[in-house]
């Protein structure tokens, strides 16, 4: 029903959400630059069935045939084309929808041209010092990296501690320690590769563990797979990176949709004539950030940092020679907002940006040369890592200050505040280090429900947590000098599919059993059965367990034994192998 209107006043026409037509977005988005020559063409806002015919020509390729896949929501689908397109083309497409940005339902995009890849291996294995990796009788190819505390817990948040060792100093994986530092789980991922950002999230309404692993470049990207699993240690799922490229070290983020936010590097031939020692060849590292529909593979979502920040914004220089790509940007993580949009940091622009999910553009911007905020004394940040917005208010990064070249004395845990009426940024919060920690890369923030602070210090081989009162109130450390790109706190409970482990040893001290079970975090007690037969099921004796291996002494020689892993009320939860005793 209208309303009456003031005289003068501009008339206003409200259209029914349901009658209004649909619009569509569309990645690459249009104009963009920076396709791959593998892309698929993303239409978000329609379904498969109400696409209709989609014709995709390349300005040297001609005409492509594909086919068109949905999206697992039902929201969406995409344009496979059945070969890539062409190095430098454009790329036109002509639909029968509304597509935002586009005219009279046909867009156009543009085929970047690829530049050599970062080459090289970003972490060599640390020095060795003695203590720096833990061993096992009964699992002698575990040898996880050792940890200290060097400050124990009082008045923590409960969980355990999550991290992953990048560099050794024997192997590398995702580790998880109990609240005191004692090994839970350990898996080592192949050699030469790493693996980063370790943690519990949700999927398919129930608690994973995920992780990124693969190889890391002397520029510190990485070219890998993001991996889900349950809580019986097994693969859900292994989420890769679309359109041609790879899944890189920086984030794996599953959203409540179930779809997952990583990050991945392009590298390609740009134009920076324009920067003081650029070329119009020049070889530059393309940012991008992309939505994955995990069941299908399909991409949902696409942003490439160069078509939406400037060269000019960075605060790192053009590379010296011409056998790395400029690594502009750096985005090093990934948040999505309640509104729907998401939450990008760049590390070499000193920049947090708010980008739109459906045309990728900028809604506003966080420190860096064009902040939507003015920054209060001591709220600028240099060379960040994790940044998350708390509340709308509240936003929180790991200031390394580092560079190259050193902005701060020390790296921090940041909270700032964002007054959203006089855009302005100030300092509500500070979590630093007693040792004044610098760390040139790396780092993580990790709000705790009961309002601590939990503190990966990145390049530093240290883990820490903070009461909201900014005190230390934990702390821990690799022993040798190795790294975690992130660590955390988390409840998890696992009982693995694998059986328990179990070794013999006979020396003067007698008859000994080794028993662990790697990820197991219900185990109260061990039990040893045996006999004559592998079977056998005869007491023998019990020990209640102690750390990941329990040692439990036998009372003399038997044919067989076996050990048992005893839960809280009494019931076997596994048993091991028989092995003669």
């Amino acid at each position: 029903m209208a309303a009456g209107l003031a005289a003068g006043a501009a008339t206003v026409i409200v259209i029914p959400a349901a009658a209004q037509a649909a619009t569509v977005s569309v990645f690459p988005i249009p104009g963009s630059k920076l396709a791959t020559p593998q892309t698929q063409i993303t239409f978000r806002g329609v379904s498969a069935a109400e696409l209709g015919p989609v014709v995709v020509t390349g300005s040297r390729s001609g005409v492509h045939a594909g086919r068109v896949a949905g999206d697992s929501d039902g929201q969406g689908a995409s344009f496979l084309p059945a070969k890539p397109f062409d190095t430098g083309e454009t790329v036109t497409v002509t639909t029968q929808q509304d597509v935002r940005n586009g005219h009279s339902g046909s867009f156009s995009f543009s085929v970047a041209t690829n530049a050599p890849s970062e080459s090289g291996r970003g972490f060599a294995k640390v020095p060795r010092v003695r203590g720096d990796v833990l061993h096992f009788v009964s699992r002698p190819g575990l040898i996880p990296p050792a940890v200290r505390i060097t400050k124990f817990p009082h008045h923590t948040q409960p969980g355990g501690i999550f991290v992953a060792s990048q560099a050794g100093p024997v192997q590398s994986g995702p580790e998880l320690l109990g609240p005191w530092g004692g090994l839970v789980f350990f898996q080592s991922v192949p050699r030469g590769d790493s693996a980063t950002d370790f943690r519990v999230q949700s999927y398919a309404g129930q608690n994973v563990l995920t992780w990124w692993q693969g190889s890391v470049s002397s520029g510190g990207t990485g070219r890998g797979v993001d991996e889900i699993y349950n809580n019986r240690y097994q693969r859900v799922a292994t989420v890769r990176a679309g359109n041609g490229l790879l899944a890189d070290l920086h984030e794996f983020q599953i959203t409540p949709q179930d779809t997952a936010l990583v990050t991945s590097y392009h590298a390609v031939r740009w134009n920076a004539s324009s920067l003081h020692g650029g070329s119009k060849q020049q070889d530059v590292l393309d940012a991008v950030v992309q939505e994955i529909d995990i069941r299908t593979g399909l991409v949902l979502f696409q942003w490439d940092s160069l078509d939406h920040v400037a060269m000019r914004d960075s605060h790192v220089p053009l590379p010296r020679t011409r056998n790395r790509p400029w690594d502009y940007f750096h985005v090093n993580s990934i948040q999505p907002l309640s509104d729907g949009s998401i939450l990008i940091s760049g590390r070499n622009t000193w920049s947090v940006t708010d980008v739109s999910d459906q045309t990728a553009n900028t809604n506003w911007v966080v420190g860096g040369r064009h902040s939507s905020f003015t920054m209060a004394s001591g709220a600028r940040f240099a060379f960040q890592h994790d940044a998350r917005l708390r509340t709308p208010t509240e936003l929180t990064v790991f200031d390394d200050g580092a560079g190259p070249p050193a902005v701060h004395k020390q790296s921090r845990g940041l909270t700032l505040r964002l007054d959203l009426t006089h855009h302005r940024a100030t300092v509500l919060r500070q979590d630093e280090h007693k040792r004044s920690l610098l760390a040139f890369f790396e780092g993580n923030v990790q709000l705790l429900s009961n309002g601590d602070d939990f503190v990966g210090w990145g390049q530093q081989p240290y883990f820490s947590e903070f009461n909201s009162r900014g005190r230390e109130v934990f702390d821990g450390r690799f022993v040798g000098n190795t790294d975690s790109y992130r660590a955390y706190r988390f409840m998890w409970s696992g009982q693995p599919a694998a059986r328990p482990a179990v070794a013999k040893r006979v020396s003067r001290h007698g008859r000994r059993v080794f028993v662990s079970w790697n990820g197991a975090t219900d185990v109260s007690r061990w039990r040893v059965v045996g006999g004559r037969e592998p079977t056998s099921t005869t007491f023998i004796a019990s020990h209640r367990k102690t750390t990941f291996e329990t040692t439990i002494g036998l009372p003399h020689a038997y044919h067989y034994v076996t050990a048992e892993a005893i839960g809280s009320h009494g019931q076997v939860l596994s048993s091991s192998r028989a092995i003669k005793g």
